[in-house]
């Protein structure tokens, strides 16, 4: 893990500016105490990175679970809580040990790219009122319609009335020199390399609020514009913000059932987000998705102890990793280790960083994840692709990630039926022989009970004293379904004076009295 390092050290220190405003805003979202985000943070770096076979998935507080949680807090408490996260993650643990963690390769390709560029949008529009200095809102407030009653647009145009001037500027500035940064400097020298721009922007943005912090001037950016990381006064203090989980409500129903809905849904979301993670990483290394729940499990058990967050891998991190040059886990741990250092060291430094300079952090990060040339390759691969993409995209804007992918997911099976419906067979009319018209189906490798009705539908339209061929020696597996079909078929057939001619592997035979015994008997179709 260490031969990478030169790579690894300005990954983790992009990921880990791009979680700090993270980690207090789900926090903030999820009705918890704001250093609670941070433990799960820095859990979800150290603990589980170490224990993850993920070469650049990074963990911690997950917008998606943030609803979850302040339903939770609101219904038991916050110590109850910590008693469902820890029992969540004991039952994420048993997920793999039940070998669970296979679930995730059943999702499409076309909904995981739906996903990720669906996360790019939201990154961008929810960082759109941070751009122009407009903080009213928490940065982990990643729901289309909010408690406050307004949405996703309305904040934006709430920002265009409520611009900073002072944190507009230094955010251009930043973005200018994230983009020059990645098309032009990193190709001109290896220090450009080394240094990432990000960190640039993020020292410039201290700096620019430190000489204008005693203006009165209209460029200056007043604090309330700066990230806002809890700072200690004491070593109890520190102390202090740890919190451990309460066990009088053990035996109730109602932990039970919450710490379950935290490991079902941090799990599946664990394990989209490894999918997605697998595909943007430019090795293509695959994660073993067992393991991956063990790991989430563990960090999960060990956040809900000590007064953490609920822990999921999440796509933001992870993307913002790849994109900065991470190349092992060790990116995810340094993070980590990060996250602890400056909460513990340098507090009020943290809480000098404008959060409109991380708004254009995560501007490029959500671009690279939503580029426009995603949405023409999806396009150019047909409807089958594209409509559960725009379906599992336009779910996770206008509702969460669990609405958009469940959506996704549905639109795909419902293609899957449609394509089924029209491939299980090919028909072929040929000439007339003795006056009797002679129709050829070729059945499909595999036929079943989803296949019924086109089948159905085309012996229904033979005519009287025809001939049917029927091939199936390139199925591999008839659904009793279809067989009871064709069985069916011999009184219609009869009537009509249609003749049955099946080619199998074991010849030609006409007319059978069972179709479901010579099936049976036959070594293909099984």
């Amino acid at each position: 893990m260490f031969k990478n390092l030169n790579k690894d050290l300005p990954a983790s220190i992009v990921v880990f500016f791009v979680a700090i405003p993270l980690c207090l805003g789900i926090a903030l979202a999820s009705g918890a105490p704001l250093f609670s985000g941070l433990i799960a943070g820095i859990i979800g770096g150290i603990v589980v990175g170490a224990i993850s076979g993920s070469s650049l998935g990074v963990s911690g507080p997950a917008a998606g679970l943030a609803a979850i949680v302040l339903a939770a807090i609101t219904d038991i408490g916050y110590e109850n809580l910590l008693l469902a996260v820890v029992i969540g993650g004991i039952i994420q643990v048993g997920f793999g040990a039940l070998k669970a963690g296979i679930i995730g390769y059943y999702f499409p390709s076309s909904v995981i790219k739906g996903m990720l560029t669906g996360i790019g949008i939201i990154i961008i529009l929810k960082q759109i009122p941070h751009f122009f200095g407009y903080d009213d809102d928490p940065q982990g407030d990643w729901a289309f319609f909010q408690v406050d009653g307004e949405n996703t647009f309305s904040e934006i145009f709430n920002a265009v009335n409520n611009i900073s001037p002072g944190a507009t500027l230094i955010a251009l500035i930043s973005i200018s020199i994230l983009i020059l940064w990645d098309v032009v400097l990193t190709k001109k020298a290896k220090i450009f390399r080394l240094v990432q721009g990000p960190l640039v922007a993020v020292v410039l943005g201290i700096l620019y609020y430190l000489f204008t912090a005693d203006s009165s001037s209209v460029w200056s950016i007043s604090p309330e514009h700066l990230v806002n990381v809890p700072v200690p006064d004491s070593f109890d203090s520190f102390i202090g913000q740890f919190t451990t989980p309460s066990l009088e409500m053990i035996g109730t129903v109602q932990i039970w059932v919450t710490g379950f809905t935290i490991a079902l849904v941090a799990s599946l979301e664990t394990l989209l987000c490894v999918e997605a993670t697998d595909k943007l990483d430019p090795h293509r290394r695959t994660t073993p998705t067992n393991r991956e729940l063990f790991a989430q499990g563990g960090g999960n058990i060990l956040s809900g102890l000590i007064g953490g967050l609920p822990i999921t891998q999440v796509i933001v991190r992870s993307s913002a990793n790849i994109q900065s040059g991470g190349q092992t886990k060790m990116s995810a741990i340094l993070h980590g280790f990060l996250l602890l250092i400056s909460v513990i060291i340098i507090p009020n430094i943290l809480n000098y960083i404008p959060l409109s300079v991380l708004a254009a952090i995560l501007f490029i990060v959500g671009y690279k994840l939503a580029k426009p040339a995603l949405f023409k390759q999806m396009f150019q691969a047909g409807w089958k692709q594209f409509v559960p993409f725009i379906v599992t995209i336009v779910g996770i804007v206008f509702g969460d990630l669990l609405i958009g992918i469940s959506l996704g997911l549905i639109v795909g099976i419902v293609v899957i039926l449609i394509k089924s419906y029209q491939n299980s067979y090919f028909l072929h009319m040929e000439n007339q022989q003795n006056g009797n018209k002679t129709v050829k189906m070729t059945l499909a490798e595999e036929v079943t009970f989803i296949n019924k009705g086109a089948i159905i539908k085309e012996l229904n339209n033979l005519e009287k004293d025809s001939i049917l061929i029927l091939d199936v020696t390139k199925s591999t597996y008839l659904d009793s379904d279809i067989i009871e079909i064709l069985d069916d078929f011999k009184i219609k057939a009869a009537e009509k004076n249609i003749s049955i001619k099946i080619i199998s592997e074991r010849g030609v035979i006409e007319n059978p009295d069972s179709y479901q015994e010579f099936f049976k008997r036959a070594k293909k179709p099984a």
